[in-house]
């Protein structure tokens, strides 16, 4: 008898046709290690495309059993009651309006929710908290979160908060690597810190009553090829929205 495994939604970003037959068409996308590490943690993975209607949105989180929101545009600050500052990079206005919609509803829905870097972002804005535009902005901040090195690579270090979901997963410390300029800044209402690096930037916030609400500011899907720790992170994933 076959083992029915979950379908795991992964948020979809659009991407612009630069050149080519097509200059300025748009795709709908996500990067394939976020599928792999999928497969490999024992899911089905879907790409769940950008729609504004929440009765669509509605019905794309009923065919899923989790939610992994993925990575890309900074976000709008104006959402956390700022105004954008020097350093502030492109947003995607739509995607914000979406993904928001989308995590909600799931997370309503009682269903798991991995949230990663961008994504880890909009989590905590969604729910009222607010961001660093950009890490200089942070004082105290010394560690170099834009990483020159390859995507598998790990950089820096994270300490883990004993207790919690993530320290279960990965311990009390943890390498990972770092491809961000913006990160928490105020954790919204209902979400505790689980990690921060040396420098004090929020690593990983969970959802207090939920079962597995996760955000980590790190790219576990570039080290999964590599790394057994992140490939564990997946699994533990999948193995709650198996039980929904």
């Amino acid at each position: 008898m076959s083992i029915v495994k979950p379908i795991i939604g992964i948020s979809g970003g659009i991407m612009i046709d630069q050149g080519g037959r097509f200059p300025g068409y748009e795709r709908v996308y996500v990067n394939n290690n976020y599928v792999q590490s999928v497969v490999r943690a024992g899911g089905v993975p879907f790409i769940i495309p950008i729609v504004n209607d929440p009765e669509l949105i509605y019905r794309q989180v009923e065919q899923i059993d989790g939610l992994i929101v993925s990575g890309g545009h900074d976000v709008n600050p104006i959402l956390y009651g700022e105004e954008p500052l020097e350093k502030q990079g492109a947003v995607f206005p739509e995607r914000d309006e979406f993904d928001q919609v989308l995590i909600k509803t799931t997370i309503e829905a009682s269903k798991p929710v991995l949230a990663i870097c961008r994504g880890i972002q909009i989590l905590n804005v969604a729910f009222g908290g607010t961001l660093y535009q950009d890490i200089s902005y942070k004082k105290g901040a010394f560690i170099k979160h834009e990483q020159d090195a390859g995507p598998s690579v790990a950089t820096h270090t994270i300490q883990i908060v004993r207790g919690s979901l993530l320290e279960r997963i990965l311990g009390t410390e943890s390498l990972t690597n770092s491809f961000h300029h913006q990160a928490i800044k105020d954790t919204a209402p209902g979400f505790k810190v689980t990690a921060k690096t040396k420098d004090g930037i929020i690593e990983a916030i969970e959802k207090e009553d939920a079962d597995f609400v996760i955000g980590v500011q790190f790219h576990p899907e570039m080290m999964v090829e590599k790394n057994t720790d992140m490939l564990n992170l997946f699994k533990a994933f999948i193995n709650a929205a198996s039980k929904k």
